[in-house]
C-alpha cells in the first residue's frame, strides 16, 4: 500500500512536469502525509485544462450517506479491481486525478524495530506522478462540499518486493492525457510488469536526510526513523510505475 508520502516540489517544477495551468502559487512543502490530510491534486477543469486543486487523501464517493469518520480505508485503490468496485467504480469513469508526490515510504524489518526507506525517481526527478482518482461529495449535516482522492495501487515488481508487495502506480508522461480524459483503461495501471524492466536503482550510502514523521508537524526537523508505518487497512479496499526508484536509508541525528 502507500499510507505515507511528500510533496515537495516548486510551482515552475509542477507546471512544467504536469503542464497545469493557473496562476504560479508558493506551494509548501509536506514530508510526512497521511491519510485524510489535505494534498495536492491535478484534474481536469470544465475546458479540459489540468488544474492543482487541494483535496482530502481518503476517497469519499459522492453516494455516501454517513460522516467521514465511518468511511472505510480508501487511501488506497487496488488497480486489479479499482474498475469494478462500488467505491471507485464512478470515479475510475469520470474523475480521474494525477497526483504529484516527492517520494512515498515503506518500512522493513520487525515491529519495534521497523526500517523506514523512502523511493524517490532516480533521475533526481522532483515529481512522481501517482495514477488516482478524485470525487465530490456533501456532507449531510452542514452542506459544505468535499473533494477527495485515492492513490491506486498494484503488485509490487521483483525488485520492490524487498520492501512491500504493493506500490503506487506511476504514470509516464506519455500517459498523462489518455489517463486524466479516462480514454486509458485498466491496462494502464499494470505497473509490476512495466516496472520489472525499468531500471530500478537504489542508493544505500552517504545520502542521509533528516524529515519529520510526526503527522501532525510535516516539517524536516525529526529523523525519518521516528516515523511510524501506518497499520494495514480494515476494509477490503486495500491499497500500488514506469519512473525509476532509490530507497534513501536514514539514521537518526539526534
Amino acid at each position: 500500500m502507500c499510507g505515507r508520502f511528500t510533496q515537495n516540489y516548486t510551482w515552475a517544477e509542477v507546471h512544467a512536469f504536469l503542464s497545469v495551468l493557473g496562476p504560479p502559487r508558493n506551494l509548501q512543502p509536506h514530508y510526512n502525509i497521511a491519510p485524510t490530510r489535505t494534498i495536492d491534486v491535478i484534474r481536469l477543469n470544465q475546458d479540459g485544462k489540468r488544474e492543482l486543486v487541494p483535496m482530502r487523501w481518503g476517497l469519499i464517493p459522492g453516494w455516501w450517506k454517513k460522516s467521514p469518520k465511518e468511511m472505510p480505508a480508501t487511501f488506497n485503490a487496488r488497480a486489479e479491481s479499482v474498475a469494478d468496485k462500488p467505491m471507485f467504480r464512478n470515479a475510475f469513469k469520470g474523475r480521474r486525478c494525477i497526483i504529484p508526490a516527492s517520494g512515498f515510504y515503506e518500512w522493513t524489518g520487525d515491529k519495534g524495530d521497523k526500517q523506514p526507506h523512502l523511493f524517490t525517481a532516480a533521475d533526481g526527478s522532483p515529481i512522481l506522478a501517482f495514477a488516482g482518482l478524485w470525487d465530490r461529495w456533501r456532507d449531510p449535516e452542514s452542506g459544505d462540499e468535499v473533494l477527495s482522492c485515492t492513490i491506486i495501487v498494484c503488485g509490487a515488481s521483483a525488485w520492490m518486493k524487498t520492501y512491500h508487495d504493493r506500490m503506487p502506480v506511476i504514470l509516464d508522461a506519455k500517459d498523462f492525457d489518455g489517463w486524466l480524459d479516462g480514454s486509458l483503461g485498466p491496462e494502464a495501471l499494470k505497473c509490476a510488469s512495466v516496472m520489472a524492466g525499468a531500471g530500478l536503482a537504489r542508493d544505500t550510502a552517504g545520502r542521509r536526510r533528516s524529515y519529520s514523521f510526526n503527522a501532525r508537524n510535516a516539517k524536516p526537523s525529526v529523523a525519518l526513523s521516528q516515523i511510524t508505518p501506518l497499520p494495514p487497512p480494515k476494509s477490503p479496499f486495500r491499497p500500488a510505475t514506469s519512473s525509476r526508484f532509490h530507497s534513501l536509508y536514514h539514521r537518526a541525528d539526534h
